[in-house]
């Protein structure tokens, strides 16, 4: 609820074209009245209000400015995601309104506990970080009343391991983590409060090597996605940009000392590459991008290595292997890149290169 009367005098009286103390003699009060009104220093009495609204033709209602929040759920749901996005910490009041109007609906009980976890964690709060802990097990209990397919058991175990990590709990987030960590979605985390946390590095190895691999191979995925996405709008700039960003990814994991697979990946990034080349009139560049996939591709296949442990920074622990659906050698996985775009022009220079090899 929000009342704007010391407003909507000022403005209702300025719409007569009144003065202060004119208005203040129309009312049978002084002008400091009228004045402390306007301020917010003081307000009138209900007789006076009404008056008032008499006076300038309107209702009481209009008067007041009075404006009833809308407190139906998603309306409250709304504005506290609203809270949280501002971080404006009159949130926490207002998600502890909607707490007692609605104690048992999913949405405001899980908005509530990130919006405690937000706050506690920048301000260092523990107390802030208890009442998170407290709705977000709560929370996992309404689990099934969730409609939102981002939010599950698992998602929010990780928030809970946030606010235990804040509160020095490095053991209990491991421990909660390893726990609800599906598909090694959390191997990051792990591994970061293993080291950090727990002084567990060597344990901690191959949770971080697990994760590296996870996230490089979504982002060479991500990375290709926005390539198509771009070649369909005919944007090559952006798609040569993204490219080259993910060529230098892929070669900085690269072991200088060991043959790679990330060869072949990037072989096929090269020769996406000639096309955006092409695409901006620049025939030589291309050719020189076709040459260098061709010897990313001609380097992997004289001695092809798909073990996980020869990119940098992996180490398992254990012999695993990759694979791929560029085609059964880094050759043949730009060939299939070159078909798949279509273009006569960069299919005759990937011609001479090989023929000029020959």
């Amino acid at each position: 609820m929000d009342i704007k009367l010391a407003e909507n005098i000022r403005t209702f009286r300025k719409q007569l074209s009144l003065t202060q103390e004119q208005l203040a003699e129309v009312l049978g009060v002084t002008v400091g009245a009228v004045y402390k009104w306007e301020a917010r220093l003081s307000q009138p009495e209900l007789a006076m209000i009404m008056a008032m609204a008499d006076f300038f033709d309107t209702s009481v209602d209009v008067l007041l400015g009075y404006e009833m929040k809308d407190n139906r759920l998603q309306a409250s749901v709304d504005r506290l995601k609203q809270y949280r996005h501002e971080k404006n910490p009159e949130g926490l009041t207002e998600a502890e309104k909607a707490l007692k109007k609605y104690p048992n609906a999913f949405e405001i009980v899980y908005i509530s506990a990130t919006m405690y976890q937000l706050f506690g964690i920048e301000g260092k709060e523990k107390a802030l970080l208890r009442r998170a802990l407290e709705l977000l097990e709560y929370s996992r209990f309404l689990l099934p009343q969730n409609t939102d397919p981002e939010i599950s058991e698992i998602t929010i175990c990780g928030d809970m391991a946030e606010a235990y990590l804040a509160m020095g709990k490095g053991e209990q987030a491991v421990e909660l983590l390893r726990k609800h960590n599906a598909g090694g979605i959390y191997n990051d985390l792990i591994g970061l409060t293993l080291v950090s946390a727990c002084n567990r590095p060597n344990e901690a190895l191959p949770f971080l090597s697990d994760a590296l691999l996870k996230n490089t191979a979504a982002l060479m995925r991500t990375v290709m996605g926005y390539v198509n996405v771009f070649f369909s709008q005919k944007d090559y700039a952006s798609a040569q940009a993204i490219l080259l960003w993910g060529s230098s990814v892929l070669s900085g994991l690269r072991d200088r000392e060991k043959p790679s697979f990330l060869d072949k990946m990037n072989g096929v990034f090269h020769a996406c590459i000639a096309y955006t080349q092409i695409q901006s009139g620049d025939g030589d560049a291309a050719r020189r991008s076709l040459l260098l996939a061709k010897e990313l591709a001609d380097r992997f296949d004289a001695m092809p290595d798909y073990d996980l442990e020869s990119i940098r920074f992996v180490t398992l622990g254990k012999q695993k292997s990759a694979y791929d659906d560029l085609g059964a050698t880094a050759m043949m996985g730009i060939q299939n890149a070159l078909r798949s775009i279509g273009d006569d022009t960069l299919s005759a220079i990937w011609k001479e290169v090989n023929e000029d090899e020959k």
